[in-house]
């Protein structure tokens, strides 16, 4: 690993070992998502308790300031929108790397979707960008997106996790599930967890905190967030179970204190 390439995974991955990543891109694929709509209006405040930003590159050139000094994961994948049902997640390359070079990220995420009948496509654009991204030193984040049919649990998710750590990713991301450990234990490079669709508060809490237990890095959280009653306090919780060791009753006291 060169040193560009470890400088950038150090700006993502702070010196406790830990990341909290806040997840913005759901513009790409679902338009002006609730919470979203203006996008510059909720990310601003939410930027100094989050590590890394991870946004699409219109939504960074539209509402980000350059001069935001946050490390940036762009989503360089994409192809379809949430009216496809059938075809989802079926993504390809939708960012050419000198497009990210210019804007200055820290690294690239890229979904792949293992079980489904285009499986390959999706792993063959993601060994395409892995080859592009890490010519420049610049790191990947696999993000394990599920089908219909395929269900979250730790045999589905530690195949995926593993192949894309195989395959050439720097970090994974994936969701959280009963016996956890046992993903981290067979995946060889670092992994956040994915907050998924809005659940309470108390509960997105609690899995933070166990998913950090079981051996995640951390978190890349959005809807959790940005569609909280209090999205500014509900990141601040998040932060302190991450960096600060919160117990998650500590975090929501802390999130309910801050409300």
């Amino acid at each position: 690993m060169d040193w560009g390439m470890k400088n950038r995974i150090s700006r993502i991955i702070k010196k406790d070992g830990h990341t909290v990543m806040l997840a913005v891109d759901h513009g790409y694929f679902m338009g002006p998502t609730t919470g979203l709509e203006k996008l510059d209006e909720m990310v601003k405040p939410l930027l100094p308790y989050a590590d890394v930003l991870m946004p699409t590159r219109g939504g960074l050139r539209n509402y980000i300031p350059p001069e935001t000094d946050i490390p940036i994961c762009l989503r360089v994948s994409g192809g379809t929108s949430i009216l496809n049902e059938t075809n989802l997640l079926h993504e390809g390359i939708i960012v050419s790397m000198e497009d990210a070079i210019r804007l200055n990220v820290s690294a690239v995420a890229f979904s792949i979707l293992v079980g489904q009948p285009f499986e390959r496509d999706t792993l063959l654009a993601f060994t395409q960008v892995i080859d592009e991204a890490n010519r420049y030193g610049i790191p990947v984040l696999a993000v394990t997106a599920v089908g219909k049919g395929l269900g979250k649990d730790a045999r589905y998710l530690s195949l995926a996790s593993r192949m894309a750590a195989e395959l050439g990713a720097s970090i994974v991301k994936t969701y959280f599930c009963k016996d956890f450990e046992k993903i981290v234990e067979t995946c060889p490079v670092p992994i956040v967890i994915a907050g998924g669709k809005k659940i309470p508060e108390k509960d997105a809490l609690q899995m933070t905190y166990d998913a950090l237990q079981a051996g995640a890095i951390g978190v890349d959280m959005g809807r959790n967030v940005f569609q909280s009653s209090n999205p500014v306090s509900m990141i601040k919780a998040v932060n302190a179970i991450i960096h600060k060791k919160y117990t998650p009753k500590e975090a929501y006291d802390l999130f309910k204190s801050n409300k």
